[in-house]
């Protein structure tokens, strides 16, 4: 009899456990699945509910949404490479090459993740900007009639935004991964004759490798989503697929063409989210 009640015990427990599930399925569903579904609805249904994929089509062959599409992806990988680039360099800089305070400037460049994205875009104005430090600098050493620095409003500016401030996304699970590399296989290296660069290639960077998948798809998501900095920046004839959703929507009134540029958006993320996990689970990141 107790070994039958203490079966039944379990089971009833697990039982009654299952409805904990509906609290936070139906948040999930309030919050995200409901508003997708009506996203979904307004792209690819007119004001009458009739299907109308002739507009789908119309919006995915034109030239706004083509020249945003190749401004998104390439400015993503462009702001990509550069943050995996400088977070490399400066993750290598502060894990293997000892100096004072190390730890100090690994935890004050983590700050960055914390800021508005709309601060360092303000801090580049006042620094690369038409009037900012630079320029007035140079026109007034130089005796020149313009500014000669005027990348900031441009993709370049955009993506030097980006890496500035997603850099520290690359630099977090690097420093967590060479924190690992045995020390010791490194300085047999070094006694055997390796070159600093060969000991990187053949030691450290195999450990790096899933941080840097990690790090990077992280960047390439968050860079493909910026709206911030594109916006603040205001470059001349940079308009990605955020920046094309907001001037549709807020500035057009064309609410259906916004919806379908952001599923559009929505699917290029999951899309990247998927071939993340994909290479992740390869690599057993």
């Amino acid at each position: 009899m107790s070994d039958a009640v203490a079966i039944r015990a379990p089971v009833a427990r697990t039982e009654s456990g299952k409805f904990w599930i509906v609290p936070p399925a139906a948040l999930l569903a309030l919050l995200f699945f409901y508003p997708l579904a009506l996203i979904a609805r307004q792209a690819f249904l007119d004001d009458s509910g009739v299907a109308n994929f002739a507009e789908v089509i119309r919006v995915l062959h034109s030239r706004f949404f083509l020249n945003a599409l190749i401004n998104t992806v390439s400015i993503s990988i462009a702001a990509t490479a550069g943050c995996l680039v400088v977070g490399l360099v400066l993750a290598l800089i502060l894990a293997f090459v000892p100096f004072p305070r190390s730890g100090f400037i690994a935890r004050l460049i983590d700050t960055f993740i914390a800021l508005p994205t709309f601060l360092v875009t303000l801090a580049f104005t006042f620094l690369y900007g038409s009037a900012g430090m630079l320029n007035a600098g140079l026109m007034e050493t130089f005796s020149l009639p313009l500014p000669p620095v005027d990348f900031l409003y441009s993709a370049w500016g955009v993506i030097l935004a980006e890496v500035t401030v997603y850099t520290p996304f690359i630099l977090r699970p690097l420093l967590a991964a060479f924190s690992l590399v045995d020390r010791g296989q490194i300085e047999a290296a070094s006694v055997l004759g390796a070159r600093p660069f060969r000991i990187v290639r053949q030691i450290i960077l195999p450990a790096a490798i899933p941080a840097l998948i990690a790090g990077g798809s992280l960047c390439l998501l968050l860079t493909v989503n910026e709206f911030g900095i594109v916006l603040f920046i205001g470059a001349k004839g940079v308009i990605t697929l955020p920046l094309l959703i907001y001037g549709k929507a807020i500035q057009e009134s064309a609410y259906q063409v916004a919806c379908i540029i952001a599923v559009i958006n929505i699917a290029l993320s999951l899309g990247l989210f998927g071939l993340y996990r994909l290479a992740a689970g390869r690599l057993g990141a």
